[in-house]
């Protein structure tokens, strides 16, 4: 997959799981839309660092983006290892 096409479909699968995890949580009445400004506020550091990540992305090779992602997934997964185990 390319760079671009693998984080367009990131992008989709983070979406698609943010709306089923909204609908699930207001299904058992759980969401509070008291909560909302905090929610929204908490999406502006996320926005910031897409925008960050396609200016990064665009000056790094594809094989380096390559490296780094498949790097960054590792430590992720040796991160829940660890706090699976803990």
């Amino acid at each position: 997959m390319e760079k671009d096409d693998l984080v367009q479909a990131l992008g989709m699968s983070f979406t698609t799981s943010t709306i089923a995890l909204a609908l699930g949580l207001a299904s058992r009445q759980v969401w509070q839309a008291d909560q909302l400004a905090l929610s929204v506020l908490a999406v502006l550091p996320a926005l910031i660092g897409m925008w960050a990540g396609q200016i990064l992305r665009r000056a790094i090779s594809p094989a380096t983006f390559r490296r780094w992602f498949l790097m960054m997934l590792a430590l992720l997964g040796g991160e829940m290892l660890l706090r699976g185990v803990v």
